[in-house]
């Protein structure tokens, strides 16, 4: 009896132990890494750092600003002509077919200049910030519109707004019919007040507003599209507009928290929004009118003066045309710069469903505000090089930021999805972060410049900075080293691809940043990915600098950093004897193709079967290299890893500018044209995307590469210059001559045309090229 109450009581007891245990695994995704955060809990706040507290940190809409904050109050514009199919401007959409819009300069603290094209006006929105007080100091916005035409008359609605994000009381103050500012009230801003004065220029000016209430601030558009009204605009009553209905609160909703000034007048049309902090009791002016006008064009200057000192394009012989190009880029990618709050959606393979993540925040740029407004993990890398030149404090912040989110495991969701607004634009398949998948660790290309600058510096805060990024650097790293290695010591490949899937020609590697490129063409655990073993290189190496700096040991990053770049090791992995050129190597058929499939058998007459296409491997695969050439062929000379000496970088260099391979005259192409899955789809629905494109931060990465090696004693060094001359050349006339022809930067650019692809404005990585201009690698 005794032994069976014990045996019992062991059951039971290892069935407790057991259910704790899987609850421990369940909660590791979401457990933070165990070390001092990079960014205090106060860092965002007024009181630490009031002059970035307000910003555009709303990049997906056309013009709107935020503070650093978690529930900050928000502003924004939106706009329509009065004639047409009266669409309504608001969110960045390539779907509003705008001829042209982006920022042209902006330093991404003071001020920001912008111009918007559409059809038959321009839209100039244009911000200076003034110190202030405890809550983050003044603001005004000016918005102009100004006809294309003179002789056209264009009626046009600016609707400016504020909107809570939760907790905050907003009063509007109305003097007769006109609502001329809001007094509001919030944590982070205390008292303050948004002010509308009136119109500075416009013909028969009319004034209305719309007062109500907002359940999510992704909904703002809606509310506002379902509150307009029919008025006439002149006393004729022959020219109707839209009109906004006033107060309009639905039935039992709590106090307003969304207001919405509009002017609506015959262009040209210019106002002022004018935001002032209760605590700011030293203000000796109004910012606005003569003494806006001023302030911006003394930003504006400061901005050049600051451009020409950084990238110095003058003397590279570039003219004011080109220059103007490169301030816009630049400014973009700045401009693109925002700040979310929110907990990501992640998934491991313990828990049965999505969980969230802890809350965060996240200030970060995007890749694109119109198609990608959130953080990508492996472009924020590629976008901090630019960063970084320009104002390295705004980089080191966002380079903590993104740290921050490491968990336990030293994971961090690939694509950060934060926010009511970043997650509206988000297909429900990509929402969903897994823990097993990895991305590029191309956070430690800035942190490389970023760290040789602060070894000489004497500042206590970049000492700092080096202590608390390390632990999380090495966290980063084991990671990596865990959980991304090959069944052979010393390999890695990329998790997630699907080994089972029939409608892919190639299984995508999303992981890999790379997402199409041709890789084995069945996935399998003996996989080796020649790009993550040369990412664990560079890491590798700038791990061991910040140890050497921080007197830490670092001899087991030394020592595979050794490995990682031992030429000899890296050529019996990846180096194919046959194509002489590096490779991954993996199960892996050439003659694979996409084919209609063939009605089932038993098919009944009139009943339906999926006639999408399907995979068709015509020879059996087997392990091999995967010898088609492209940007994976190139990591070992874009990392730098080849040496100089090397009668393989020969070869390579010779192969770059074989056009039959990556050679174009408007950049690398991404994968050969003799290559089997060049500019093939990868489904009947999906087209190629890194299957002969142009892509830029593989090209930067390249030159990068060559003007090293150009700058290296070795045999080869006069090959590399003139390669790299030339595709210097070619890569920035064509970014160039697209951005004048098309009005945008793109994502991609064609391979035999040259034209601008994909996403657009894209400048996240594509504005790289300012830092190929003024040759800064």
């Amino acid at each position: 009896m005794a032994l069976a109450i014990v045996f019992v009581l062991v059951i039971m007891l290892g069935g407790t132990v057991y259910m704790f245990y899987q609850m421990y695994l369940q909660e590791l995704v979401v457990t933070p890494l165990n070390v001092p955060k990079m960014i205090s809990q106060n860092v965002s706040s007024v009181m630490v750092n009031p002059e970035k507290f307000w910003g555009t940190y709303r990049s997906n809409l056309y013009f709107g600003l935020k503070t650093r904050s978690p529930t900050s109050p928000v502003v924004g514009l939106m706009w329509l002509e009065q004639s047409g199919n009266m669409e309504i401007r608001h969110w960045c959409s390539q779907d509003d077919r705008l001829p042209q819009y982006g920022w042209l300069k902006h330093d991404g603290t003071n001020f920001g200049i912008q111009d918007v094209v559409e059809r038959h006006f321009n839209v100039t929105t244009s911000f200076v910030k003034q110190p202030g007080g405890e809550h983050g100091g003044d603001w005004t916005a000016r918005i102009s519109a100004i006809p294309k035409d003179v002789n056209r008359p264009v009626l046009v609605s600016l609707m400016f707004y504020i909107a809570l994000d939760g907790q905050g009381t907003l009063n509007p103050n109305i003097a007769r019919t006109r609502m001329d500012a809001v007094s509001g009230h919030s944590v982070e801003l205390g008292n303050f007040k948004l002010s509308f004065p009136k119109a500075m220029k416009g013909v028969g000016v009319k004034y209305n507003h719309l007062i109500s209430y907002a359940s999510r601030l992704d909904k703002l558009k809606d509310l506002l599209q379902n509150s307009l009204r029919t008025d006439s605009f002149d006393k004729g009553r022959t020219i109707p507009y839209l009109t906004l209905a006033g107060r309009l609160l639905p039935k039992d909703s709590p106090a307003p928290n969304f207001i919405v000034h509009q002017v609506t007048a015959q262009l040209p049309l210019e106002m002022e929004v004018v935001f002032e902090s209760g605590s700011n009791y030293n203000r000796h002016d109004s910012l606005q009118g003569e003494l806006y006008t001023h302030k911006l064009e003394k930003f504006s200057k400061s901005f050049d003066n600051k451009f020409s000192e950084v990238f110095n394009l003058e003397n590279k012989k570039y003219n004011g045309h080109e220059i103007a190009f490169a301030k816009a880029a630049l400014s973009n990618m700045i401009g693109s710069i925002g700040y979310f709050y929110g907990s990501s959606i992640v998934q491991s393979k313990y828990n049965k469903e999505p969980i969230y993540y802890w809350p965060a925040p996240l200030y970060t740029a995007v890749p694109s505000r119109s198609f990608f407004p959130r953080g990508f993990l492996w472009d924020e890398g590629f976008h901090n090089l630019l960063i970084s030149q320009w104002d390295p404090d705004i980089a080191k912040d966002i380079i903590a930021h993104w740290l921050d989110l490491l968990n336990i495991e030293g994971w961090i969701p690939r694509e950060q999805i934060l926010g009511v607004e970043a997650r509206a634009r988000v297909p429900d398949e990509f929402v969903v972060q897994r823990n097993e998948n990895a991305n590029p660790p191309t956070l430690f290309l800035p942190l490389q410049r970023l760290i040789k600058d602060m070894i000489t510096s004497h500042d206590p805060s970049d000492k700092q900075f080096l202590k608390t990024v390390f632990p999380r650097l090495q966290k980063w790293f084991s990671w990596f080293n865990t959980t991304q290695v090959g069944s052979e010591p010393l390999t890695y490949y990329w998790r997630g691809r699907d080994d089972k899937t029939n409608r892919e020609l190639n299984p995508k590697t999303l992981t890999s940043g790379l997402d199409d490129y041709p890789r084995a063409s069945h996935p399998n655990s003996k996989e080796r990915h020649v790009d993550l073993r040369c990412w664990m290189a560079l890491a590798s190496g700038i791990l061991a600098d910040i140890a050497k700096e921080l007197g830490e040991n670092g001899k087991e990053y030394e020592a595979t950093h050794k490995v990682l770049t031992d030429n000899d090791l890296l050529d019996k992995l990846h180096w194919s004897p046959k194509k002489e050129r590096y490779c991954d190597y993996g199960l892996h058929s050439d003659r694979v193709l996409l084919m209609k499939p063939k009605p089932p058998k038993n098919l009944q007459p009139g009943q339906p079967f999926n006639q999408d296409k399907i995979r068709d491997v015509k020879t059996p695969p087997q392990m091999q290299f995967v010898e088609s050439f492209g940007y994976v062929s190139l990591f070992p000379l874009m990392l730098k890893i080849v040496e100089p000496s090397s009668l393989k970088l020969y070869k390579i260099l010779n192969d770059l500018t074989n056009t039959e391979l990556l050679w174009t005259n408007y950049g690398l192409r991404s994968l050969a044209r003799n290559a089997p899955q060049y500019q093939k789809r990868n489904t009947e629905h999906d087209p190629p995307y890194w299957r002969g494109a142009i892509w830029i931060n593989m090209n930067y990465l390249t030159l990068s590469a060559l003007h090293h090696y150009s700058n290296t004693p070795g045999p080869y060094q006069q090959l590399a210059q003139g390669i790299y001359k030339d595709l210097r050349a070619n890569v920035v006339n064509n970014i160039i001559k697209e951005y004048y022809r098309t009005g945008y930067v793109y994502e991609q650019y064609n391979d035999r045309t040259g034209e601008g692809k994909g996403s657009h404005p894209f400048t996240g990585w594509s504005a790289l090229v300012v830092l190929i201009m003024a040759e800064k690698y």
